[in-house]
């Protein structure tokens, strides 16, 4: 695949449902429909907002191996990232992310305790488009 970073990069940047995937207790994986990301540094690292009892929350600080899934329904694209998966509590990191009008999710606010940021770290990945499915590292 020639350019990854801008063929993919595009593929998220045109979706507004991103689905994240963790391991239980048991080992199984569990996935879950999110939001886009609210960050993204390439497509290397991503960051999403969530609610700090989350499910979700508790099985990344258990294993952090991840797994990010973005497809495009009109062209029939997708990719896959597989990597690991931060829970940051930073402040720094909170301010950076926050908006305005995550206060309806979050009625604390940013440092009322319930507001967390996971922070995904792509390894490898796999694209499919044009009937045609490509593995990748990611730098």
């Amino acid at each position: 695949m020639k350019n990854p970073a801008e063929i993919i990069g595009n593929l998220i940047d045109g979706q507004s449902v991103s689905f994240i995937s963790s391991v239980d207790e048991y080992g199984f994986p569990n996935t879950k429909a999110m939001l886009a990301p609210v960050k993204r540094e390439g497509i290397k690292t991503m960051y999403w907002h969530t609610n700090s009892p989350s499910m979700r929350v508790k099985q990344y600080r258990n294993n952090p191996k991840a797994c990010v899934y973005f497809c495009d329904q009109q062209s029939f694209q997708g990719v896959m990232l597989k990597g690991s998966m931060e829970v940051v509590d930073d402040i720094a990191v909170k301010k950076e992310i926050w908006q305005d009008g995550f206060s309806m999710y979050y009625h604390g606010g940013m440092d009322g305790g319930d507001f967390i940021i996971l922070k995904f770290t792509a390894e490898t990945g796999r694209y499919y488009g044009n009937f045609h499915s490509e593995d990748f590292e990611i730098k």
